[in-house]
């Protein structure tokens, strides 16, 4: 089937116990559990009324790719979103790279339209570096997926390693929340249903990240790291461009004072990209503001409130944005930011 040249820059797969514990060296596949859920017991597909098949393979990937005319997908994690959270740094390198050989096999190499980022140990930053190098040399993988829920603020100094070494292999860094409130001081079990909890996640995790990333000067050190956030919209980015320029003005000398610009311009600059989605009404101002250069779609599928096809052809059928906006956000941005020829 001939495709639109389209780039989905945020796909899913379902990683489950059991593709983990084929990958995983020994003694790691002799533990009870060897992967885990989001923390919570949310029913998120709702009695199985929402989001796509549990059991996604390479083939349902491409038939899906097919449907909606996409030439390409990146993958990205489901369980694997919690990486965050594991608590044992020997057993995070050792999820990891099972998590990124069980992709190398089952999807990357199946097609070159099925593209994938890394999940690296964060709890140990030199391995982490180690394996995006892996990831990325030998796995033909594109980049790497920082989990915006857990104990880590990534703009800590402490990951310099592994944001020097993806700007070396010249692999982007891509941001990306669980669904979940774990981990921000927010406790999930003060709401009765999923509705109000995922309702604050998204967002809420990528302004906590994109502030530290900011502030501590990650994309002064780096200069051409490319970084995305992804999975909350892009229509807030407008509003926490302003809110950290003016927080900045007053206390950004004495407490952020390796930056040489306003947080604003660093976010407005080429190397920074936000998903958005396609229901969003202030895309327009928003793409204005961000940077038509800096925005893109993502299908979201399999996941319960992801749409696809149906979102992409309601960013197609758009009447307020230009053939070339679309153009943008579809083929050229997410090319760009994953390096796919």
């Amino acid at each position: 089937m001939s495709t639109k040249g389209y780039v989905d820059a945020d796909g899913h797969v379902r990683d489950r116990d059991r593709h983990y514990r084929r990958y995983l060296e020994e003694p790691y596949n002799r533990r009870l559990a060897v992967s885990g859920g989001p923390g919570d017991t949310f029913d998120r597909p709702m009695f199985e009324t929402l989001g796509g098949p549990e059991d996604v393979t390479a083939a349902i990937w491409l038939s899906m790719l097919d449907e909606g005319g996409v030439e390409s997908t990146v993958l990205y994690p489901t369980t694997g979103l919690t990486v965050g959270f594991i608590q044992e740094p020997d057993f995070a390198v050792a999820f990891c790279r099972a998590y990124n050989s069980y992709l190398s096999e089952e999807f990357i190499k199946v097609s070159p339209r099925l593209q994938a980022v890394a999940l690296v140990p964060l709890q140990d930053p030199a391995e982490a570096a180690r394996e995006l190098r892996r990831a990325v040399t030998e796995l033909h993988m594109c980049g790497v997926m920082l989990p915006a829920d857990g104990p880590f603020l990534l703009g800590s100094r402490q990951l310099d390693p592994l944001y020097d070494e993806a700007q070396r292999l010249d692999a982007m860094v891509a941001v990306h929340g669980t669904g979940s409130l774990r981990g921000r001081g927010l406790d999930e079990y003060l709401f009765h249903h999923l509705l109000h909890a995922h309702t604050l996640s998204h967002s809420g995790a990528q302004m906590r990240q994109m502030t530290s990333i900011v502030y501590d000067g990650v994309l002064e050190r780096f200069p051409n790291l490319r970084i995305a956030f992804l999975e909350a919209g892009c229509t807030w980015v407008p509003y926490w461009m302003d809110h950290m320029d003016e927080e900045f003005e007053f206390r950004g000398q004495r407490e952020a004072p390796t930056l040489t610009r306003k947080p604003s311009d660093y976010v407005r600059s080429p190397n920074v990209y936000v998903a958005c989605e396609p229901e969003e009404q202030l895309l327009p101002q928003a793409l204005r503001i961000i940077g038509e250069d800096s925005v893109l779609y993502a299908s979201d599928f399999p996941h319960w409130d992801g749409t696809y096809p149906q979102s992409l052809h309601e960013l197609e059928g758009r009447e307020d944005l230009t053939e070339e906006q679309k153009h943008r956000i579809l083929i050229d941005n997410p090319k760009r930011l994953y390096g796919i020829a």
